[in-house]
């Protein structure tokens, strides 16, 4: 099916998924800590787009209070709250260089074409053209699990957390019309309390071994007094 026998409100799913996943592939590309926040409020920002924007075509109302819970939470709340923290740690000074650039993005685009590969039987037993977007959130999981693999910095591995949960909320949304309210309050809930325990295990961690260094916590031994 072309793009243009399409309706304003698909082509406009696929616009914004595939700005999704662009954020995931600049999320995996940054080198400094406080891009890589702002970026992962501007996905929070695109799911709520996207959710307010189902919400309106699939008259669901309780999909509108779950695109506010979303650009609260994930576009303005979580990414202050990462700011802050890592200012307040100096961590914004610190540039982190990815070891074979090249190989994590050509990772990362082998991660994308996997995701379709694996979602194709999905997509050819139903004619939703919003079953494409399946493959999106698969990839958005995927990239986001690889951001975490490939980054030293614990803040980063936080991120890259989120980014896994965004993807998954993305396929809730735009392939199964939106979750039932008590879910989404529940999701919502988790990921505040989640985003509220990192923040203070960072300051506990950084105030007894100056460094949030992933390579570092594992080296890490247990002493005998």
């Amino acid at each position: 099916m072309e793009i243009t026998q399409l309706s304003h409100y698909q082509q406009a799913i696929l616009l914004l998924a595939a700005l999704i996943v662009l954020t995931s592939f600049l999320m995996l590309g940054q080198s400094r800590l406080l891009r890589l926040v702002f970026i992962f409020a501007v996905q929070g920002i695109l799911l709520a787009v996207t959710t307010a924007l189902a919400a309106d075509v699939l008259d669901s109302p309780h999909l509108y209070i779950s695109a506010l819970l979303t650009l609260s939470l994930k576009g303005i709340f979580i990414p202050i709250m990462l700011q802050r923290l890592v200012i307040s740690m100096g961590l914004h000074r610190d540039m982190e260089t990815l070891k074979n650039p090249a190989r994590v993005m050509m990772g990362g685009t082998g991660l994308v074409v996997f995701s379709y590969y694996v979602c194709l039987p999905i997509v050819k037993l139903s004619p939703l053209i919003t079953l494409n977007t399946i493959a999106i959130s698969m990839a958005v999981v995927l990239l986001g699990m690889l951001l975490m693999i490939t980054r030293r910095q614990a803040v980063a591995h936080v991120v890259g957390f989120m980014s896994i949960e965004n993807g998954l909320f993305f396929a809730a949304v735009v392939s199964t019309y939106g979750m039932p309210m008590v879910v989404e309050l529940g999701i919502a809930f988790d990921v505040l309390v989640a985003a509220v325990l990192f923040g203070v295990f960072f300051f506990h961690i950084r105030s007894s071994i100056d460094s949030l260094d992933v390579d570092q916590l594992n080296r890490l031994n247990e002493v005998e007094k």
